[in-house]
């Protein structure tokens, strides 16, 4: 007889996210994910694959769940540098404060990890960055057209220079580094390129 789901795969997957996303997958193993989701290993198979599998499934829905929605409203705000301020309040907010402090974001701890040598992954983090720079660029060009940025700014350079620091908070807010010393960075960064972060 066809094996029966008696559980819900989006449920499983979701807690599945979280584990790697805490964790990280190199220091999670199959049991902790058959204690974490209360499956035993063969459903967990069955319906996802071994543990790789697992890890890619875990990391699109992060991206299509998480991800996705914030560059998203960054880049249809036609408020220019301050969506930017706003998008950077917010990532630290979360980085630091709340329930997922030092987590970290599961995107740039891959970027970190050896998983990032898998070219599944590889390709994963590619689509990310992607999608985080053209975020980045739609707000400056907004910005550019709304006359906030300094002379001579290039949207598309700034827009590389933003991405960074979104990895660069995600990276530092996992160590433990202090919001305030993380808005003075993105502060500075946003005064270079337009008006002060606050304008």
């Amino acid at each position: 007889m066809p094996d029966i789901k008696h559980f819900d795969p989006d449920a499983t997957l979701d807690t599945v996210v979280r584990l790697f996303w805490q964790q990280g997958v190199a220091t999670t193993g199959i049991q902790d994910i058959v204690t974490a989701t209360g499956l035993n290993r063969s459903s967990l198979y069955a319906t996802f694959g071994g543990k790789r599998e697992l890890y890619l499934a875990a990391l699109r829905r992060y991206l299509e769940q998480r991800s996705r929605p914030m560059f998203h409203r960054l880049a249809e705000d036609e408020r220019g540098l301050p969506a930017i301020a706003e998008f950077f309040d917010g990532l630290i907010k979360a980085r630091c404060s709340g329930e997922y402090a030092r987590w970290g974001c599961m995107v740039s701890n891959a970027h970190a990890g050896a998983e990032n040598g898998d070219p599944d992954v590889s390709a994963i983090l590619d689509q990310h960055h992607q999608q985080l720079r053209s975020a980045m660029y739609a707000a400056l060009v907004t910005a550019e057209a709304e006359g906030q940025l300094v002379a001579g700014a290039d949207p598309g350079a700034a827009a590389d220079l933003l991405a960074l620091l979104a990895y660069g908070v995600n990276l530092r807010s996992r160590a433990g580094a202090d919001a305030k010393a993380l808005h003075r960075t993105v502060n500075t960064a946003l005064e270079s390129i337009g008006r002060p972060a606050a304008a």
